[in-house]
């Protein structure tokens, strides 16, 4: 006969392992909250709504997007970040909240690449330099030339320091060696509004974001910052097939949790993802939008991982050698 000492103790933890299995087996037990640390409307919006709908099929639970501006993101991204790790509370990161914030602001109150257990890469933002539609030049090659002869009365929009539309054409002025009058608007479309309305001369933006006015005909394209065309714009060149390939400007979307949150939750909501980018309906309307869905090699915990650290890397010198301040 077993010690009863013995006995209790192999209760005790038979009883906690099934416990914990009912609980991993039980997510998620109620709606899931989604931080979209921009405005509704945008890029980064849209996309969580086009996922979520799809993952809230999957996990039989809500997806719910909230929407916590400012800071150019960073201030959704901390409310995310000392949310509660069980996995009802993620934000869908970018390029700026997740790897620029990290040069911008000193004192900021997260570091992407510890405080946050990644889900996966959701889809990339195909970055595109686009011009006021009666700006002269009728190439990337032409609008270089045009902007060093005129760089004193250049201006450029921007969504606010830190953006993606800020933080890509820091990198096109510094291959260019140009360094314009600087416009911030609060978000992508009131910037995109005005160079429609011909306030501002050029920007650099995610194709999402433009791709109807481009196709419109209402501004110019001159190169995405792609290796390859973009289905949605395929009379767009790359800028490499422009003549600057330096310019290399893709950025993207992650699903993050807070640090903390138990393996067996991150691999539901990763399994849900991945079953989502692979679901047809949802590629092409992520197609259609002019982002870019991640193929398999891509997605994933450990590639988001590593894509935070090695774009926080990328980036961080070039806007230190701007100089740049948070606003």
């Amino acid at each position: 006969m077993k010690h009863p000492a013995l006995l209790a103790c192999a209760l005790v933890a038979l009883a906690m392992s099934g416990a914990d299995s009912v609980s991993a087996e039980a997510y998620p037990s109620r709606p899931v909250t989604v931080i979209v640390p921009f405005a509704a409307g945008g890029t980064t919006d849209v996309i969580a709504r086009i996922v979520g709908e799809h993952m809230s099929r999957t996990l039989g639970q809500q997806l719910v997007v909230e929407n916590v501006g400012g800071a150019g993101g960073t201030t959704g991204s901390t409310r995310a970040m000392r949310a509660s790790p069980d996995g009802y509370t993620l934000v869908l990161g970018n390029m700026g909240t997740h790897a620029a914030a990290v040069a911008l602001y000193p004192s900021l109150a997260y570091r992407p690449d510890t405080d946050f257990a990644p889900i996966g890469m959701v889809a990339g933002l195909p970055v595109l330099v686009t011009a006021k539609k009666d700006l002269p030049p009728r190439n990337l090659r032409e609008f270089s030339a045009y902007a060093k002869a005129n760089v004193d009365r250049l201006n450029m929009a921007h969504a606010g320091v830190g953006s993606i539309t800020h933080v890509t054409c820091l990198l096109l002025n510094a291959l260019i060696g140009v360094n314009p009058t600087m416009v911030p608007f609060n978000g992508a479309a009131p910037a995109v509004s005005a160079l429609v309305g011909g306030q501002v001369d050029y920007m650099c933006n995610a194709v999402p974001d433009i791709v109807s006015q481009v196709q419109s005909g209402t501004l110019k394209a001159y190169a995405t910052g792609t290796a390859t065309r973009n289905p949605a714009l395929p009379n767009v060149p790359t800028a490499s097939e422009a003549g600057l390939p330096q310019f290399q400007a893709l950025a993207w979307n992650g699903l993050f949790a807070p640090e903390g949150t138990p393996k067996p939750v991150l691999d539901t909501l990763t399994s849900a993802l991945d079953r989502a980018l692979d679901d047809e309906s949802t590629r092409a309307r992520l197609i259609e939008l002019g982002s870019e869905v991640p193929e398999k090699a891509r997605r994933g915990q450990e590639q988001l991982a590593n894509l935070v650290k090695s774009e926080v890397a990328r980036w961080t010198p070039i806007i230190k050698a701007a100089l740049v301040k948070p606003e």
